[in-house]
């Protein structure tokens, strides 16, 4: 027996997610994707207002990332906005699911929700944030492809700390024949980086070896290259950043100094949104048994 789901705004994984629901007998509301194709199904019921899609579900479907600015939910594919505020006191009890949810938003809940609506971020999952870190790494190999005038073979690529996706990205990058160093603060790490036979520095001690560098690829989500350090990479080296928001590359400061810097946000989405939905639809499922077992359903 198919479940109802209310889905308000997202990306085009998230579209590609309501489609899969629907396939798989469930009831979809629908709102802040007006401008969408291919949402035409039997299951999906497009609404006029928050309201009319929350009221018949249990389990409300957020964007990932939920909000881009910390005030409105993330709409790419509406010309309305709505805010997380307003999403937050129309949940009213129900389960919210989205991705990188800010404690800001928890802090929210806890203001206006009688009731207490329960919030999952999918970001938070291991099987999510695992398998999309493989999308991330390919969608980042494309940006290196297409914003350099050289072969990526035999290029020196900086890669900027060491957690998931740094790993599956220099293990991918070794695959293509570049020369990868990994930069990272804590003596286990750079174990593991020596381990995996990359080459290793030190995050906080970055200077003049950065001239070596023909790519600098940043997942740390903190300044890690400021005005600075900029001052000691060349010219034509690419600097790609893909932390969330504020980022870690002082972008002014590159553009300044005319080096091309690409903040590359949400890459699972926009180079592979099937795969990724395919991903997050699995999670939601693996969430709904969870809080089932728990008699929260």
């Amino acid at each position: 027996m198919g479940m109802n789901f209310a889905v308000i705004g997202g990306d085009l994984r998230i579209i590609k997610l309501v489609q899969m629901l629907a396939k798989d007998g469930n009831t979809v509301y629908i709102y802040g994707l007006e401008r969408a194709d291919g949402l035409e199904h039997k299951n999906i019921i497009k609404c006029e207002s928050i309201s009319s899609v929350i009221e018949n579900c249990e389990i409300i479907i957020g964007p990932i990332p939920f909000s881009n600015n910390g005030e409105e939910i993330n709409m790419p594919f509406s010309d309305e906005k709505i805010t997380v505020r307003e999403i937050i006191h129309n949940a009213n009890g129900r389960i919210l699911i989205a991705g990188s949810i800010s404690q800001e938003v928890y802090d929210m809940q806890k203001d206006e929700d009688e009731e207490c609506s329960e919030i999952v971020d999918v970001m938070n999952r291991e099987e999510l944030a695992v398998l999309n870190t493989i999308s991330t790494a390919e969608g980042t190999i494309e940006i290196m492809i297409a914003n350099t005038d050289r072969v990526i073979h035999g290029a020196e690529v900086l890669i900027l700390g060491f957690g998931r996706v740094a790993k599956v990205l220099a293990n991918k990058l070794v695959g293509l024949s570049t020369k990868v160093t990994c930069a990272a603060r804590n003596d286990e790490n750079k174990a593991w980086i020596r381990s995996y036979g990359y080459q290793v520095t030190d995050i906080n001690n970055l200077k003049s070896e950065l001239m070596n560098y023909d790519i600098i690829i940043n997942t740390v989500p903190s300044m890690i290259l400021g005005k600075e350090k900029l001052k000691y990479i060349k010219n034509d080296c690419l600097l790609i950043d893909l932390a969330s928001s504020p980022g870690g590359i002082n972008r002014e400061a590159a553009k300044e100094k005319n080096i091309k810097c690409i903040w590359a946000l949400a890459l699972p989405g926009k180079v592979a949104p099937v795969t990724t939905a395919e991903i997050i639809k699995d999670t939601i499922y693996n969430v709904i048994k969870e809080i089932s077992k728990n008699g929260n359903i």
